[in-house]
C-alpha cells in the first residue's frame, strides 16, 4: 500500500455480550493495531443503538489512550450540533493534554441517531445549520484564538488538536475545502457521492494554518480471511446483521428472512451501502484497496470491519497488515 491505513472501530456489542465486553474488545483491537503499524483508530458518536457502545466518544478515547502508547486516537466523529463547541474543546483539550500528539477530532453534522433520540439529546432540529460557524468557534478555542472575547477553553487553548471534516455529501467537501481542513468521506456506508465530493474538495481547497494541501481519508469495508470462501461467508453474515439493525425494530431475523429482505428494494439499498468492500484472501484485499485508493483519490484509507466476533476482526486486521503495511521490526 502507498497510503497509510487506519481503523474505524464501531465499538460493536457482539451477540450475547455487554457494553463492557465491547470496551474490552476495543482495547484489544487498539493494542493489536498499534503493534501492527496502523496509523490511527477513530470512534463514532452514536446514540440509542443497542449494538454500538461508542456514545460517549471522548470517554472511550481516554480509556484506550491510557492503555496504548503511540497509535493516534480520535473521533470519527463527534456530531458537533449535539454539543456546545466549548464543551468539545474542553474534552478534547483534556485528551490532548493527557496524551500529547495522539488525539484527532473528526466532526460531523448528523445527529448520530433518529429523530426521537435527537429530541432526547435536546438537539434543536435546526442546529445543523450553524455547523460551519460551530466548527470555526471550536477551532478558535483549540488554537487559542477564541472568536468569543473572554471565553477560553481550559484545557484546550493552544493544544491545536487537528480537526477533520467528516461527510457523505458535497456539503462537507465544500466546507472542508473552504476551511482548509482534512476531509474524511464515509464511503464505507454512503458511497454515492464519493468521487464528486473528492473532486470538489481538491479543486476548491484553500490552504490554512493547519493544512497546506488537501488531504482525503476514504472509508472502506474490509473483511480479510485465510480463504476467499471464508471471507465471503463473513461478508454475507455482516449484511444479514445490518438488515436486523435497519429493519429489525427490536426483533431479529433468521438467515432465510434476512436473505429475502436483501432481495427486496430496501435490501438492495443495504447492498448498495456496502459497495466499497474489500472481501477475500489477503492478496485479493490488497489488490482491491490499491484500486480503491486510486478510485477515491485518497491520501489515507480508514477501514471498517464488521464481523461477528473479536477474534475474526483481529485476524482480518492481522492479514491486512501482513499484506499491505510495511514490515515491522
Amino acid at each position: 500500500m502507498t497510503v497509510p491505513l487506519s481503523i474505524l472501530d464501531l465499538a460493536i456489542i457482539d451477540e450475547g455480550q455487554t457494553a463492557r465486553d465491547s470496551f474490552a474488545s476495543s482495547l484489544a483491537l487498539a493494542q493489536h493495531a498499534e503493534k501492527l503499524g496502523y496509523t490511527r483508530i477513530w470512534y463514532a458518536e452514536h446514540h440509542n443503538m443497542p449494538t454500538i457502545a461508542s456514545s460517549a466518544t471522548s470517554v472511550l478515547i481516554g480509556y484506550i489512550a491510557a492503555h496504548t502508547e503511540s497509535i493516534r486516537l480520535g473521533a470519527g466523529g463527534v456530531m458537533l450540533p449535539n454539543h456546545a463547541p466549548l464543551t468539545i474543546a474542553e474534552q478534547f483539550g483534556t485528551l490532548e493534554t493527557l496524551f500529547p500528539g495522539r488525539i484527532d477530532l473528526g466532526l460531523g453534522r448528523a445527529p448520530g441517531s433518529d429523530q426521537k433520540t435527537m429530541r432526547a439529546l435536546r438537539r434543536d432540529p435546526m442546529s445543523s445549520d450553524s455547523f460551519p460557524q460551530d466548527v470555526q468557534e471550536l477551532q478558535g478555542y483549540l488554537t487559542g484564538n477564541t472568536l468569543i472575547p473572554g471565553i477560553n477553553a481550559t484545557p484546550g487553548a493552544g493544544t491545536d488538536v487537528p480537526l477533520y471534516i467528516l461527510g457523505s455529501s458535497l456539503f462537507g467537501a465544500k466546507l472542508a475545502a473552504a476551511l482548509g481542513l482534512p476531509y474524511s468521506f464515509a464511503s464505507h456506508f454512503a458511497p454515492q457521492a464519493l468521487q464528486d465530493a473528492v473532486m470538489i474538495y481538491r479543486r476548491d481547497f484553500k490552504p490554512s494554518a493547519q493544512l497546506a494541501e488537501p488531504y482525503v481519508i476514504a472509508g472502506v469495508n474490509v473483511i480479510a480471511a485465510d480463504t476467499t470462501e471464508e471471507a465471503q461467508q463473513m461478508f454475507t453474515d455482516s449484511q444479514r446483521r445490518r438488515v436486523t439493525q435497519l429493519f429489525g425494530r427490536d426483533r431479529t431475523f433468521t438467515d432465510e428472512e434476512a436473505d429475502a429482505i436483501l432481495q427486496s428494494p430496501g435490501g438492495q439499498q443495504v447492498k448498495q451501502m456496502g459497495r466499497y468492500s474489500a472481501v477475500g484472501n489477503p492478496g485479493e484485499v490488497r489488490d482491491y484497496l490499491d484500486w480503491f485508493t486510486d478510485h477515491a483519490q485518497a491520501d489515507e484509507l480508514i477501514v471498517a470491519t464488521q464481523t461477528a466476533t473479536l477474534e475474526s476482526r483481529l485476524r482480518s486486521f492481522q492479514l491486512l497488515a501482513d499484506a499491505a503495511l510495511p514490515v515491522r521490526s
